[in-house]
């Protein structure tokens, strides 16, 4: 499968552990790939829950995926500051409807003031007893979780202090937003 190419769109679907569809992201622009990772953003974007529901992103965010990584960073672009959310998760995959991953509950959001929080782990414990996550798994995540919280502090990756303006600046060109 061939990756796809600055400029053009993907969609990124999130599934859970038991292969169930969980969130659907349409039109997200990319900006890079290479053989490991993706970039894109996405800006008003329609998102589509698996009950079906419908809702558009309220402001431009960069996505980084990786093929090595467990995790996912989504990078909102506010104007009270920059925040991210960053979703365990397994690796990205692309086929031809996209970039897919598995969606694993835990997520870590960093507040522009740089504040970090864990969110959703008794999501995760529930959903963990109910598709019997394997211990590999949990260790897996709980390894990635230190790696991500390093990155963050080390500014690496899309934490860096350029990445925005890099990749948003990027995006604004290709599209011609100002």
């Amino acid at each position: 499968m061939k990756f796809p190419k600055e400029g053009e769109f993907i969609t990124i679907k999130s599934y859970k552990h038991d292969g169930s569809l969980h969130r659907t992201w349409r039109d997200t622009m990319v900006l890079k790939t290479t053989e490991n990772a993706l970039i894109g953003c996405n800006d008003h974007t329609l998102v589509i829950e698996s009950d079906g529901r419908r809702w558009k992103t309220r402001e431009p965010a960069l996505v980084y995926f990786h093929k090595h990584y467990w995790f996912n960073i989504v990078t909102m672009i506010r104007q009270k500051g920059t925040s991210y959310y960053c979703n365990m998760a397994s690796p990205f995959l692309i086929d031809e409807e996209g970039a897919k991953y598995i969606d694993y509950d835990l997520d870590v959001k960093v507040f522009p003031d740089g504040e970090k929080r864990l969110l959703d782990v008794d999501e995760y414990e529930e959903h963990g007893r109910k598709w019997d996550y394997p211990d590999e798994i949990d260790l897996i995540l709980k390894e990635h979780i230190k790696i991500l919280v390093e990155w963050i502090n080390e500014e690496k990756g899309p934490f860096s202090e350029g990445y925005v303006d890099l990749w948003y600046d990027r995006y604004k060109q290709l599209t011609g937003k100002k």
